[in-house]
């Protein structure tokens, strides 16, 4: 079974998340595992959970559009780069919104937009059911994001992802939400080794996983498919690669270097990615809130190109030359066992999810069921980056 650490053991009772065959494997021992944040714009592994408790009361909403019901929202993750596009959007048409925070001290800027916020670490079933009781929708945006962590981290990746879906999607149905939007991403359809696929694509387990947060994320999907099988009215998201302002990520990192023209090389740079803006991923997520069928998984991506076109390209707009030093993949394999020395613990596995991989997906069916409309590249990077 899905392995639920942290849980409430007097939680209520839950539907089965046994796996078929071929499934992620179970996370590490209780023992090894540590406790980390599933919002990681909050707050750090080194900081104490806080006391789960109401900490700001929402203030006077937007005037709601006319002809529209105003409805209350619950958002996990809401302080992520795409979270705060969402919650942003949603109180500008009036709902409430309720943002799920490791620490509401650090959500000031979704307190200034009238977000209720409240303080928990998603690791209670029944103080998630408290929170969800009179929801009218929720979204389930938190989980961890990162390639290379060591062995000693995964137990906490695995309940970032897999964990925290799974006692969320238990209080959804205790506190019977009638909608959820669960955000997954197109990292579950593994390698598609040059192919854009759509939502019927399914990977060959048989070729293993990417990296763990491949596994993690793989696991956390099947627990949402698993709920829908069962009757949840859960509808599935799964993005692409995000860019957009404040972007802190390792991919944003590279790309503003590359704008100010000091990236002083390049690294796996082959690997196939879909760039979306976070104005319109948060725009397709509030869609399939919206409209999205019950029990259907819609792709969010913007257009496909590889991280070394769009370091180019981010490197034209400041205008400057791309850098021209670019270290072989060879070497980098070689090197390897020396990761930890240059601060990163697990090389090898990120150069197996890079190297040679695409992760490419068609968003046919948004667009056609949702009105989905990504911006192109170059435009979604002008907005960030600022004309050349």
């Amino acid at each position: 079974m899905t392995s639920k650490p942290g849980s409430n053991t007097s939680a209520p009772k839950r539907r089965s998340t046994r796996r078929p065959a071929g499934s992620p494997r179970q996370p590490p021992p209780a023992e090894e595992r540590a406790a980390e944040p599933t919002d990681a714009a909050a707050t750090s592994p080194d900081e104490p959970a806080t006391a789960p408790e109401r900490a700001t009361p929402p203030q006077p909403a937007t005037p709601e559009p006319a002809g529209r019901e105003r409805r209350r929202i619950v958002i996990t993750g809401g302080t992520g780069l795409v979270g705060r596009a969402v919650v942003r959007t949603l109180r500008e048409r009036g709902d409430v919104v309720v943002a799920i925070v490791r620490d509401s001290r650090r959500a000031a800027h979704l307190a200034e937009l009238g977000v209720e916020l409240v303080d928990d670490d998603l690791s209670d079933v029944l103080r998630l059911t408290e929170i969800l009781h009179g929801a009218d929708a929720a979204i389930h945006a938190a989980g961890s994001y990162r390639i290379g962590i060591s062995r000693a981290e995964h137990g906490a990746m695995w309940d970032a992802n897999v964990g925290t879906t799974t006692r969320l999607l238990d209080a959804a149905e205790a506190a019977a939400t009638p909608r959820i939007v669960y955000v997954s991403t197109g990292n579950v359809y593994g390698n598609t080794r040059g192919r854009v696929v759509d939502e019927t694509y399914r990977r060959d387990l048989a070729d293993g996983f990417l990296s763990w947060y491949d596994e993690t994320k793989y696991g956390a999907h099947e627990v949402a498919e698993q709920r829908i099988a069962g009757g949840a009215p859960l509808v599935i998201v799964l993005p692409s690669q995000v860019y957009g302002p404040g972007d802190r990520s390792q991919f944003g990192e590279q790309l503003r270097l590359a704008r100010d023209g000091k990236l002083r090389y390049r690294a796996l740079d082959d690997v196939g990615i879909g760039l979306v803006h976070a104005d319109d991923l948060a725009a397709g997520m509030i869609a399939a809130l919206d409209g999205g069928a019950i029990g259907r998984s819609y792709n969010l991506s913007g257009p496909t190109t590889t991280l070394g076109d769009a370091i180019g390209m981010a490197a034209t707009i400041g205008g400057h030359r791309p850098p021209r030093v670019r270290v072989p993949t060879g070497l980098l394999r070689v090197t390897a066992p020396l990761g930890g020395v240059v601060g990163q613990p697990n090389l090898r596995e990120l150069i197996s999810a890079s190297s040679g991989v695409t992760y490419w997906f068609s968003s046919e069916r948004a667009t056609q069921e949702l009105g989905f409309a990504p911006r192109d590249v170059e435009a979604g990077f002008r907005d960030v980056f600022g004309r050349a």
